[in-house]
């Protein structure tokens, strides 16, 4: 039985930094949503993506949470005519970043609720084990 709680406890802290994880990057693209390029016609900050995976924990033998790969989003810039500012082109036009601030709160959303999720279970694990180590000192 203990192995099976700590099992849990490893499975939901990977979750945790998964998410921590996650989380950092989402604050990354919100905080960077208005960066545009330091010369004309230079690309803007491109939003990040991160991708999951799960890891087999060979003490265990749980399937714990892991970040595969922080990548880009290739969807394209935004773009705004905005002749005066120091990053427009020859035409005037200024590439933004691809940054959505909808899709990054929801985002953000989602990690805070997922991060609480875990954050549950190691809570409950934790209480598990302290009535189990009082039944046992009993």
């Amino acid at each position: 039985m203990l192995d099976s709680l700590s099992a849990s406890l490893t499975v939901a802290s990977s979750g945790l930094e998964a998410q921590s994880t996650r989380m950092r990057i989402v604050s990354e693209n919100l905080a960077n949503a208005t960066s545009t390029g330091r010369t004309a016609g230079a690309d803007p900050y491109q939003r990040k993506t991160i991708t999951f995976d799960a890891a087999l924990d060979r003490a265990s033998g749980a399937q714990l949470a892991k970040v595969k790969e922080v990548g880009v989003d290739t969807t394209p810039y935004r773009v705004e005519y905005d002749p005066g500012h120091p990053a427009a082109d020859k035409s005037g036009y200024v590439k933004l970043p691809n940054v959505n601030m909808m899709i990054e709160m929801a985002d953000m959303r989602e990690v805070n609720r997922s991060y609480e999720a875990n954050l549950q279970v190691v809570k409950q694990v934790r209480s598990m084990l302290g009535m189990t180590i009082d039944l046992l000192r009993s």
